[in-house]
């Protein structure tokens, strides 16, 4: 394989924030809500350090011939800074983040925030996946995936 020929490598960073939200399908009956999500439909609330939640961006390129990097770590730095921190970290998820006023603040729907944020920022097909690890035991991956055919 020739030095120009692009290798493709797989580049990812971690990011750590905290929020709080409220398990809640206005779908449902508080009645039904409890049922299904349990102590997390507490209408207090409760919290979680997403160690992402914890979000991990995973970048899928050809590595390019004359930096030798899919990104530049300091531009993807600064992407999810935009796309992730600014808009969820320590912040109240229901409450605070408009898309969450109509969408449930499920770990998977974090996750697609997450996903659609990056799409806006990063250059085109370059997102790989998202992976929201909500504890240690819970983790989310998501891969721009719009439904599944059955």
């Amino acid at each position: 394989m020739s030095p120009r020929s692009a290798r493709l490598a797989r580049l990812s960073r971690s990011v750590t924030f905290s929020a709080c939200h409220r398990l809640h399908s206005k779908s449902l009956s508080d009645e039904e809500n409890l049922k299904l999500f349990g102590k997390c439909n507490n209408p207090n609330g409760h919290g979680h350090n997403y160690k992402g939640k914890r979000v991990t961006s995973i970048l899928a390129h050809g590595i390019d011939p004359v930096s030798g990097m899919v990104m530049n770590l300091t531009d993807l730095k600064e992407y999810m800074q935009e796309a992730i921190m600014e808009p969820l970290d320590h912040k109240n998820l229901d409450r605070d983040v408009p898309y969450f006023s109509e969408v449930v603040s499920t770990t998977e729907n974090v996750a697609v925030f997450i996903w659609d944020n990056l799409q806006k920022l990063l250059p085109q097909g370059i997102l790989y996946k998202v992976e929201v690890h909500e504890t240690e035991q819970n983790v989310v991956v998501y891969k721009g995936e719009q439904t599944i055919v059955k």
